[in-house]
């Protein structure tokens, strides 16, 4: 059996690390679509993937957002509970407001 040359193996080595860095641009531009976007792609990754990829520091950075401690929280719609009625940010200006984030289950 022949014994793979150094040129040939460099070769290997630059497809493989090519297809990573693509891989990550991939994702990298991914994490900064729509959440429904996201989600499809998230969906048909292969679990071997998330192993291989630094994921969680992408994920920080790509959804750091652009409001600072002490500025204005942006406007936004949110349903009620029962969702017969929708509550909007800027009308609860003046009274404390808690937003969490997560799940509970």
């Amino acid at each position: 059996m022949r014994k793979p040359s150094k040129q040939s193996l460099s070769i290997v080595a630059v497809v493989l690390l090519c297809l990573w860095a693509s891989f990550l641009l991939y994702i990298g531009w991914a994490m900064r679509q729509p959440p429904e976007k996201f989600g499809r792609v998230m969906s048909r990754m292969p679990m071997p993937a998330f192993f291989l990829f630094p994921f969680e520091t992408m994920w920080t950075k790509a959804r750091a957002g652009t409001v600072r401690p002490g500025e204005m929280a942006p406007d936004f719609h949110l349903p009620t509970i029962d969702h017969s009625s929708e509550v909007q940010l800027s009308a609860l200006r003046g009274k404390p407001v808690v937003l969490v984030f997560g799940s509970y289950t």
